[in-house]
């Protein structure tokens, strides 16, 4: 919901450097492997340096180590030790890679047991044991990269194991938009929401959707603090010599962004289950006051049931468990990390169907490019819309004609929620526009089409990452319909769309 944080965002051109692959290796001519650098960045154009080429990563486990800040008036910083395991593919020949890390210093790097070669950075930054760590921050480029070249050299298809130790300082880092985001550090802990590429500032990543891969935490604190990842708990936390280590595992596929480890003085609440069996894990913050305690109760206490109604229109739950992290906090934002949703200072009830909507709709199957969040944002709304209906309050068209019918400036409508820009992601448009679109689709197609398209874009793309047009291709599949023309209106006219939609 960073909607609520961030919805007066003016969208603006954001334009970046033309920074190449680090030190990219001239291709050997003749037969045999032709090693090269990785790409330093996924390719998406919002984002150009999140994420890496020349590998698929399989699984990260974290083993982490946090001692948070010191009471006031000691700064508000923590310092976190981390030991990141990951296991990965090589998808070419790979003279070297990248992986993604801001604020952190690294300590040591192999690659399959053996020490990395250092790598001199073409840009500031130092080398460091085994690698470089380099960054540009300027008023064109935003750029963190750990560049590892593994000797032996990696051939396409080789599996490999990269094990960096690093750690640092942890403050309370900012997105483009200057919004919170990442590890952010709290007076009692830390609480992490990293949408849209905020993992980098707390563990070596390739920190974009398309590079889903499972996880296992291992977070240590202080004794009395209770820390809270995605999944499950595998097995009991342990404690001595004053310090608690907590386990989490999540099998699943999971996108960098949605990966939290929160850290405060959380109530970590006994499961309860939904009627298919999906294990729901709350973790409450114990300094919530009177008023916003009972709010969170009352959300949390209608999760069970909200699975079940999604479930009966979109499909099976998609993961392991639910739950939800609610930290009194000033993050100002709720946000989707994958199983487990992280809600600043209280979790009321739209919100909490918002966010276990995007359980399906963004976690399940992720935007292949940031340019398309309205399918994350405008599902999660209208899913929110539907849930209304289900208990009682204004059904969907009412909710869509209560939106249509708003007065509003004409700038409201030429935002294009199909090309919002990376400063437009979490404008409000994006949200009801977007809940707009799905719900016209719904009369346009009727409802048996619309919930079958649903279902099959579900199924079609679980545990990936699909674009906009792959969404479109669904629905003229289920629908027999060709919607060049509504999507047209809908994602990219910068006026407001005709009343054909709005019913009585």
């Amino acid at each position: 919901m960073r909607a609520r944080l961030l919805g007066g965002a003016t969208v603006a051109a954001l334009a970046f450097g033309g920074l190449g692959a680090i030190g990219a290796a001239a291709a050997p001519k003749g037969p045999g492997p032709r090693y090269t650098a990785g790409a330093t960045g996924a390719g998406d154009a919002y984002f150009p340096f999140a994420g890496n080429g020349g590998y698929d990563v399989r699984h990260y486990d974290l083993d982490l180590d946090y001692t948070p800040p010191e009471p006031e008036p000691a700064p508000l910083e923590g310092e976190l030790h981390g030991t990141a395991t990951i296991d990965l593919v090589a998808t070419q020949d790979l003279d070297r890679f990248n992986l993604d890390l801001r604020g952190m210093e690294v300590e040591s790097l192999t690659v399959n047991g053996k020490r990395a070669a250092a790598v001199a950075p073409p840009a500031p930054g130092a080398a460091v044991d085994g690698a470089a760590y380099w960054h540009v921050q300027d008023d064109e480029a935003r750029v963190w990269e750990l560049t590892v070249q593994p000797r032996p050299k990696l051939k396409a298809g080789q599996h490999a194991q990269v094990v960096i130790e690093y750690g640092g300082v942890t403050t309370r880092p900012e997105d483009i938009e200057a919004a919170l985001y990442g590890w952010v550090t709290t007076r009692d802990g830390a609480i992490v929401a990293s949408e849209p590429d905020g993992s980098m500032t707390w563990y070596p990543v390739s920190d974009h959707q398309t590079d889903k891969a499972s996880y296992s935490f291992a977070i240590t604190v202080p004794e009395g603090k209770v820390a809270v990842a995605n999944g499950i708990q595998p097995r009991p936390e342990e404690t001595a010599d004053g310090l608690t280590t907590w386990y989490w595992d999540a099998p699943d596929q999971q996108a960098s962004y949605l990966t939290t480890a929160s850290v405060g003085d959380f109530e970590l609440r006994e499961a309860t289950f939904s009627a298919s069996g999906v294990p729901i894990i709350d973790a409450v913050d114990r300094n919530l006051s009177p008023a916003r305690l009972a709010t969170t109760n009352a959300s949390l206490a209608r999760q069970a049931a909200m699975i079940d109604f999604f479930e009966s229109r979109f499909g099976p739950y998609p993961f392991t468990a639910f739950g939800s992290i609610v930290d009194d906090d000033s993050v100002g934002y709720a946000l989707e990390t994958q199983t487990r949703p992280v809600y600043s200072s209280q979790a009321g009830q739209g919100t909490v169907a918002h966010e276990l909507a995007h359980q399906w709709f963004g976690d399940a199957v992720s935007p292949e490019r940031w340019q398309d969040i309205w399918l994350n944002e405008g599902w999660a709304t209208y899913a929110t819309w539907m849930w209304t209906e289900q208990n009682g309050g204004a059904t969907a068209q009412q909710s869509y004609n209560t939106w249509y019918d708003t007065p509003r400036a004409a700038s409201y409508w030429q935002l294009q929620i199909g090309d919002p820009g990376p400063l437009g992601l979490f404008a409000t448009q994006v949200y009801n526009r977007g809940a707009g679109t799905l719900h016209a689709l719904r009369v346009e197609v009727g409802d048996e089409a619309f919930f079958a398209g649903a279902r099959l874009w579900l199924e079609r793309y679980d545990d990936s990452a699909a674009t906009a047009d792959d969404f479109q291709a669904v629905y003229e599949e289920v629908s027999g319909e060709d919607l060049d023309d509504f999507f047209e209106i809908w994602l990219f006219d910068q006026v407001k769309p005709p009343a054909t939609w709005r019913l009585p």
